[in-house]
Order: structure tokens, then C-alpha cells, then sequence
């Protein structure tokens, strides 16, 4: 094994939800666009639980 990482890892740039099953960690899912995001939860939300985090640009979340 080697060393752990020193650098906290980053988020690429991209419209951002949550999904989790219920008591689970959460597993972060990028999309390019706004409409492939709401697309996407809408999917998701059929089993799990989503929580939509918005877009993510230059290490900042814009909302």
C-alpha cells in the first residue's frame, strides 16, 4: 500500500446531484448540463432518495 493523498480531491466542472439509498453514504452524479441534471434525478428519485447540489465551476458551487 502506499501513502494516502495529501490533496483533497476535486470536483470536475458540471451540474452536480446526490443520490443515496436510505441510511447509505452518498455517491455524487455529474451531468454537463442543467436539463441532463434534472433528467437524471428525476430517474434516480424513483428508488432512491436525491438531493440535487446544483452546478460546480472553478472549485466554487454556484447554486
Amino acid at each position: 500500500m502506499g501513502r494516502p493523498a495529501t490533496k483533497p480531491a476535486r470536483l470536475r466542472d458540471g451540474f452536480y446531484i446526490e443520490v443515496r439509498n436510505a441510511g447509505s453514504s452518498p455517491v455524487f452524479v455529474r451531468r454537463d448540463t442543467r436539463e441532463q441534471m434534472i433528467i437524471a434525478a428525476e430517474e434516480y428519485k424513483r428508488s432512491k432518495q436525491v438531493v440535487i447540489l446544483g452546478e460546480h465551476k472553478n472549485d466554487k458551487w454556484l447554486g
